[in-house]
C-alpha cells in the first residue's frame, strides 16, 4: 500500500466517523427538542405552577395555578418522572392546544437536554476513537456527563 492511499483511507475514516458523531449529535438534539422548546421558548405559553395530587400510569395530575397573563387550565398532567412528590409545587409550561405540562425552571430545562447530553456522551467516544480528536472528545464528554448530573440534581 502506497502513502497516497494510506493517507486517503485515513482521510476517509476520520470523514465517516465524523459524520456519524454528527448524526449521532443531531438525533440527541431532535430528541431533546420535542421538550425542549416548550420549555426554552415560553414566550406566548402558558406557564405557572402545578401542584401534583396524584400519579398513576407513569402520569401525575394536579391543581394547575397559571401565571398572570396564561389561561386556565383543568386537568393538567405532567410525566411522573419529573414530578417528584405528591403535594410538591412544581413550575411548569403547558403545550399549546393540551393539557400536558412539562418541567419548567432550570431543572425542567436540564431535563429537556438529557438525550442530547447522552448523544455528547456517546459522540465522544466515536470523536476520541474514529476521528482521533482527543481534546474536543473529552469537552465532548465531560460537558455531557455534567448536564446529565445537574439535571439528577436538580430534579
Amino acid at each position: 500500500m502506497t502513502n497516497r492511499s494510506r493517507t486517503f483511507l485515513l482521510f476517509v475514516r476520520r470523514a465517516v466517523m465524523g459524520l456519524v458523531a454528527a448524526l449521532i449529535l443531531a438525533a440527541g438534539f431532535w430528541s431533546s427538542w420535542g421538550t425542549a422548546q416548550h420549555v426554552v421558548l415560553t414566550k406566548g405559553r402558558d406557564r405557572g405552577t402545578l401542584t401534583v395530587t396524584a400519579c398513576a400510569n407513569d402520569v401525575c395530575t394536579g391543581r394547575y395555578r397559571p401565571s398572570p397573563g396564561s389561561a386556565p387550565h383543568s386537568g393538567v398532567t405532567i410525566a411522573e418522572s419529573v414530578a417528584a412528590r405528591r403535594g410538591e409545587t412544581l413550575p411548569v409550561v403547558v403545550k399549546p392546544g393540551t393539557d400536558e405540562a412539562v418541567r419548567g425552571g432550570v431543572a425542567g430545562v436540564l431535563y429537556a437536554w438529557l438525550p442530547l447530553a447522552g448523544a455528547l456522551l456517546l459522540a465522544a467516544l466515536v470523536i476520541g476513537g474514529g476521528v482521533r480528536l482527543t481534546r474536543t472528545a473529552w469537552v465532548a464528554g465531560l460537558l455531557g456527563a455534567a448536564t446529565m448530573v445537574a439535571a439528577f440534581a436538580a430534579l
